[in-house]
């Protein structure tokens, strides 16, 4: 089983800083690459930040420059670096996380598109 839990959101001012942390385990290998994503109520999902198995990483436009996403490999997590945070970051954040896996069989298996429950982030003005 595979389990992919984000942590680390919160109520904080605006100006202040988070870090979110999305986690692999169970019978996770490795993590492959995550996308961050954020939905605020009554909104679509957006995009918010990347990092490939390469370490490349995209960020949207209106966080460019206060979130960072960095990654550790050896604790299979990913990390988003949320600064100056504003009132319009509130939202519930979600990692996908494309994964190596460990199957029933034992031999390693690539599954894409791994969803955490989320986490609530709120910047209050």
């Amino acid at each position: 089983q595979v389990l992919l839990v984000e942590s680390g959101g919160g109520l904080v001012q605006a100006g202040g800083s988070l870090r979110l942390s999305c986690a692999a385990s169970g019978s996770t290998l490795k993590i492959v690459s995550v996308d961050w994503y954020r939905q605020a109520p009554g909104k679509q999902r957006e995009l918010v930040a990347g990092i490939t198995s390469g370490g490349s990483t995209n960020y949207a436009n209106s966080v460019k420059g206060r979130f960072t996403i960095s990654r550790d490999n050896a604790k299979n997590t990913v990390y988003l670096q949320m600064s100056s945070l504003k009132p319009e970051d509130t939202s519930v954040y979600y990692c996908k996380a494309d994964l190596l896996i460990k199957d029933t069989l034992g031999y390693s298996s690539y599954e894409p598109d791994y969803w955490g429950q989320g986490t609530q982030v709120t910047v209050s003005s």
